[in-house]
């Protein structure tokens, strides 16, 4: 109730807009809360963890190679592992090598697929917007912590599979199938490249499972969602028939990064590959954007 002093009427704990006194839209649900937050989920540990188990199982499955499998139709994969096992550089293009195709696509889905859909599923998110949260921050937060998250994975990965790949096979040249060996200065810029270009193409994994994250109240099935588009679209790239319509699925551009390592660079298909992925999130991300700000949420 507003109170009167002298015939003059206050109301200072209502701001002319409507809102409370003091009530800041920009200081409500801070990243960092909101980082801490997500870090003490179960499926942020498990999902980090294994970014660091990883590389410690691929090393001890090499301690296991006989070199008895080479009749087996496997030479091409088995002269793989055997540049895998020629320093830490080559160690880690080999994970990363594995890893950009499935499992860093399933990391960065769940994520950025999980971070809506399961606080609609818990019936928080309804709470999260009375507090009030304007709708636009809320996920302009849940995408910045979700795409940190995704970035500390990557560099987990490419950090353990360096560290440990040194410690057992050394501080050697980069040597790869495409190009000249390359002395380890070098060959560490190469793989920063090739580890900044997988976090730009996993950028259109992380906008398509954003959106279908705002779309649905089943965390699996925005993460199992984005995962099968993704793996649709690499299944349609193979199907030369299609011809020029392979070059704009976000897919196509997906192992660029090979010419990173050739000798001289090639980065025709880098660029083309960084527009694409660029384009395409921003899509998603505007598309989630906008079906969040204008949908009634009752979980």
């Amino acid at each position: 109730m507003a109170g009167s002093t002298g015939g003059e009427t206050t109301t200072g704990s209502v701001h002319p807009s409507g809102a409370a006194a003091g009530y800041r839209p920009s200081a409500t649900m801070p990243f960092v809360a909101e980082f801490r937050r997500q870090a003490s989920r179960r499926r942020t540990q498990l999902a980090l963890g294994f970014m660091v188990l990883l590389p410690l199982i691929i090393l001890i499955a090499f301690q296991f190679d006989t070199g008895d499998d080479d009749d087996n139709g496997n030479n091409e994969f088995s002269s793989l592992v055997d540049l895998a096992t020629s320093g830490g550089l080559n160690f880690t293009l080999f994970t990363l090598f594995v890893s950009a195709g499935f499992l860093l696509v399933v990391v960065v889905a769940l994520f950025c697929g999980d971070t809506v859909a399961s606080e609609a599923s818990w019936g928080s998110l309804r709470y999260l917007l009375a507090v009030p949260v304007p709708r636009a921050r809320l996920l302009t937060v849940k995408l910045l912590v979700a795409l940190a998250y995704s970035a500390i994975a990557l560099v987990l990965l490419a950090g353990t599979a360096l560290l440990i790949g040194t410690l057992r096979y050394g501080w050697e040249p980069l040597r790869s199938t495409v190009a000249a060996q390359l002395e380890p200065g070098e060959g560490l810029l190469r793989l920063l490249a090739v580890l900044g270009y997988l976090a730009v193409v996993l950028l259109v994994v992380a906008g398509l499972a954003f959106l279908l994250s705002v779309t649905t109240d089943a965390a699996l099935g925005a993460v199992g969602g984005a995962v099968l588009l993704w793996i649709l679209s690499s299944i349609l790239d193979q199907i030369t028939a299609l011809g020029a319509i392979r070059a704009f699925l976000p897919t196509h551009f997906s192992t660029a990064w090979l010419g990173l390592l050739s000798t001289p660079v090639q980065t025709d298909d880098v660029v083309r590959g960084c527009i694409s992925a660029i384009s395409y999130a921003t899509l998603f991300w505007g598309l989630a954007y906008w079906r969040f700000t204008r949908k009634d949420v009752t979980s």
